[in-house]
């Protein structure tokens, strides 16, 4: 199937897609701060590069795109029609990078929550999200996963 943008067009909607600061994260970052919590951001030392890191808690929070993270049983996981052997390599990938960076932070210690993007799309929600995730930072529990 064709794409029905050019390609200049197309890759310019893909250039406006963000890894960092994306509003899942901006909204769940602002939860947790109003609740006390204090972080760091995408640490350079820490595998994966996590979204938040909690070094007080030794924990890491990754905020996972339910689209690109395939996020199973979700509504918002969809493949595009355009080019369907490209994307499925590129999810596969991502899958199996996110399996790799987790097994490596467990490995060496650090405690893991996931949190998928359709947990943090409306503002009853993020609240829900964000009191797991602080019970679970208080806990001794090595994952968990929100979404």
């Amino acid at each position: 199937m064709m794409d029905i943008v050019d390609r200049q067009t197309r890759s310019r909607m893909m250039a406006g897609i963000r890894g960092k600061d994306t509003k899942p994260e901006l909204a769940l970052r602002r939860a947790l701060h109003a609740r006390g919590f204090r972080y760091r951001l995408h640490a350079k030392h820490v595998p994966g590069r996590p979204d938040l890191v909690f070094p007080k808690h030794h924990a890491v929070v990754f905020v996972h795109g339910c689209f690109w993270h395939r996020h199973n049983g979700c509504r918002y996981t969809s493949t595009p029609s355009t080019r369907p052997e490209f994307w499925q390599a590129k999810f596969e990938a991502n899958v199996a990078r996110d399996a790799t960076v987790r097994a490596a932070l467990l490995e060496s210690g650090w405690r893991v929550a996931t949190v998928w993007e359709c947990a943090l799309r409306k503002p009853d929600k993020v609240t829900v999200s964000a009191e797991l995730l602080s019970a679970w930072l208080m806990s001794n529990e090595t994952t968990i996963e929100i979404g």
